[in-house]
């Protein structure tokens, strides 16, 4: 997935059966960094020609090592925000392994970021935490930059607003090459209509869209050594006019007001002139001037130290030179004073022969004293050097005490997290607090859970009295479809009596009829037959019925 990604965002073609091929014979566990990085140079990076979106490589990288790097505590800035950091930091680090920002880039960026949010720049804190920063290394980390810049120690006041702002000002100017950015009014080379467009100026071109969330892009401006800009006069009710030539096109622009038209004219002349002398953009060439004049100082330093190096050498080799001198003058000593004592004992016999020598020894004596002189000026100047050299070790001695003094406002810093511990433990307490309220509500809510299925289960009982009762009224129609087919029976045995007996008197009479009585009200028919009740039974019954069921509910 790595592999496959990173060729997707540097617009390389991903080889998945190389990736196999290579991998093939590792089963010894996950691959380290180590294991990963001679595919990712002979398969990934040697493919790359350059034509790759930085940003979104950038915010890639960023997704692999933020989760992992990144502080827990909460910061004054957004993730974005701390993402624009961190590309800021790749940028300005030194070019080596592992990366740091060194403080002068650190001193660099902040007054960058201050100057953006329109605050004054605060050198003596600065300085401060520079010394406290030297004592201990040498830069900070990509992490570490974050943490300083998000914890707001240098935007005191500020709202999150405006650092964020502030930040997106300076990755636009350090990362994106935006030299100058803004709104005017540009003439239409179709249509001749003004319409207000954002510009956005970059080292090699001009870009223009409709709005400054850069999401509908209108065209470009290429500019090269041979393009030039000039001021135009007022004219067709448009103020602050300029032109810009180029070989195929000319544009005319209309500012805002004058000062905008003199920033606009300044900085695409500037650039223009970046171009004829084929340098780099004004931040790299600032960043490449100030990287060389820390490797100067830096080379200044080590010869420094070098020439300190060589004088100490230089003393000790005085100090021996001088100790021999000492001997030579101390033998020379005992063999004058030995040679004086042999003079005496010959004196008297040796006065007149020896005269001449004498005066010869008295001369060597003196060119004697006279080395004994100079070697005492040479010794004269050893001391001084010592007395120079007690010198710089007061000043190392003051050095140390600025040292002490500065781990003591760590401590105190140290003191100051201890207590932001402590308040953290204390919300802490209080979220628990919560938790035990929320679970209170939730031991009420079951409680009137249960009252629910407490009435749930008293409508199942009287909906079971309910069916109970339908049963009875079952067994009492039944009991009543009996007795009327046994009334039915009766009928049928009445009937055929009656027959029978209107026969005979038919037969006898001929003439008489029976006139029988009929039916008062119709009969209702059932399923099973003709009913055993009348209609105005069966709907006092429902009424019945409905009744008993109200009550059930």
């Amino acid at each position: 997935v790595l592999s496959h990604n990173l060729c997707t965002v540097l617009n390389v073609p991903h080889d998945p059966v190389a990736l196999e091929e290579h991998f093939r014979d590792d089963d010894e566990g996950p691959v380290s960094n180590q294991g990963y990085m001679p595919y990712l140079n002979k398969f990934i990076l040697e493919k790359v020609q350059g034509n790759f979106d930085k940003v979104e490589f950038n915010r890639m990288c960023w997704t692999l090592c933020a989760k992992k790097n990144l502080s827990k505590s909460p910061l004054l800035i957004s993730d974005e925000d701390a993402f624009k950091v961190w590309v800021i930091f790749n940028f300005l680090s030194e070019d080596k392994y592992p990366l740091i920002i060194v403080p002068e880039e650190i001193e660099y960026l902040l007054k960058k970021i201050t100057e953006a949010m329109g605050a004054g720049w605060q050198q003596e804190q600065f300085d401060h935490y520079k010394i406290a920063l030297n004592t201990s290394r040498e830069g900070l980390s990509a992490w570490e930059l974050i943490d300083l810049i998000g914890s707001g120690q240098f935007s005191k006041g500020m709202d999150r607003q405006t650092v964020s702002m502030a930040i997106n000002e300076v990755f636009n100017e350090l990362i994106l090459d935006v030299l100058k950015q803004g709104y005017m009014l540009k003439k239409g080379h179709k249509r001749k209509n003004w319409m207000e467009r954002w510009f956005v100026l970059k080292p090699n071109i001009i870009s223009y869209y409709v709005s400054e969330d850069l999401k509908e892009k209108k065209g470009d401006i290429i500019l090269d050594g041979n393009c030039c800009v000039e001021a135009l006069p007022d004219k067709d009710g448009k103020k602050c006019l300029f032109l810009i030539k180029c070989l195929d096109k000319t544009f005319e622009i209309s500012a805002s007001d004058k000062k905008k038209k003199q920033e606009w004219i300044q900085a695409i002349q500037s650039t223009v002139s970046l171009l004829r002398a084929g340098s780099a953009p004004p931040h790299k060439e600032a960043r490449q001037k100030r990287k060389e004049l820390r490797q100067k100082l830096q080379a200044e330093q080590e010869e420094l130290e070098r020439q300190m190096r060589e004088l100490q050498a230089a003393n000790e080799n005085k100090q021996k030179e001088l100790e021999t001198v000492r001997k030579q003058l101390e033998a020379a000593a005992a063999r004058a004073a030995e040679e004086e004592k042999k003079r005496l004992q010959t004196q008297v016999e040796l006065q007149d022969r020896f005269s001449l020598e004498l005066e010869r020894e008295k001369m060597v004596r003196q060119k004697m004293e006279e080395q004994v002189a100079q070697k005492s000026s040479e010794l004269e100047q050893y001391l001084q050097r010592v007395r120079e050299l007690e010198e710089m070790y007061k000043q190392l001695q003051e050095a140390l005490e600025d040292e002490k003094q500065a781990r003591q406002d760590e401590e105190t810093v140290r003191k100051l997290q201890a207590r932001l511990l402590e308040e953290e433990t204390a919300k802490r307490a209080e979220l628990e607090k919560w938790h035990l309220q929320q679970q209170q509500t939730i031991q009420m809510t079951e409680a009137e859970k249960q009252e629910l299925e407490n009435q749930r289960m008293m409508k199942e009982q009287a909906l079971q009295v309910a069916m109970e009762q339908l049963k009875q009224l079952e067994l009492e129609r039944k009991e009543a479809l009996e007795q009327y087919e046994e009334v039915k029976k009766k009928l049928e045995t009445a009937a055929n009596n009656t027959k029978s007996w209107k026969d005979k008197v038919a037969h006898h009479e001929g003439l008489i009829r029976l006139i029988e009585p009929g039916s008062k009200n119709p009969h209702l028919i059932t399923n099973w037959g003709p009913a055993a009740f009348t209609e105005a039974e069966l709907e006092e019954r429902q009424r019945s019925w409905k009744g008993k069921k109200a009550t059930s509910t």
